[in-house]
């Protein structure tokens, strides 16, 4: 695994719906990280995603990475209106995506990272761009060949995750297929 792993808010609220976020924390090891960006949406989401409150004080995440410098601000902004598609009506749109993104590929520190997200045209833009990608699919496959989860458990998982709403994943066919 990477030295750095930044989650999406859309992982975060796909394990924090069905309030197994333990789960996304263990497998990340201690090197989980996010923007502020991201940060700042996980906060949000809080209001609907109760296992998201207070996300920013257990620490596990890391503090949030502020990007400060003009430029990097505006390839950042770049990057949410030319590639993922943010309006310029709607600020936020695709801001956590642009921040990690511009990370992972222009920062030397955050080299290397991956990139957990479930936004499919995103995940798509940063593996053209050389970006290890994974999606709550293929966290929950990792934790059932790190058996911390079995494989019928995982598929449960999957499940009540869409059951609660989260239409971003791609259900495998059975429990057989979480298996590596």
């Amino acid at each position: 695994m990477a030295a750095a792993v930044f989650p999406d808010n859309t992982v975060l609220i796909n394990f924090g719906t069905v309030d197994r976020l333990n789960l996304l924390e263990a497998w990340l090891r201690g090197r989980g990280r996010w923007t502020e960006a991201v940060a700042d949406e996980a906060r949000r989401s809080g209001t609907f995603v109760p296992a998201l409150q207070g996300l920013e004080a257990a620490e596990w995440l890391g503090t949030p990475i502020e990007i400060d410098d003009a430029a990097a601000i505006a390839e950042i902004e770049r990057l949410r209106r030319n590639v993922f598609g943010g309006r310029t009506a709607k600020p936020r749109q695709h801001l956590g995506e642009s921040q990690t993104c511009y990370l992972i590929k222009n920062d030397p520190v955050w080299a290397g990272s991956w990139w957990l997200s479930d936004d499919t045209d995103a995940n798509e833009w940063a593996q053209f761009q050389g970006f290890v990608t994974r999606t709550t699919v293929g966290v929950v496959t990792e934790l059932v060949a790190d058996g911390d989860l079995t494989a019928v458990n995982g598929f449960e998982l999957l499940h009540a995750m869409v059951a609660a709403g989260r239409e971003n994943i791609r259900l495998p066919r059975s429990s057989r297929d979480l298996i590596s």
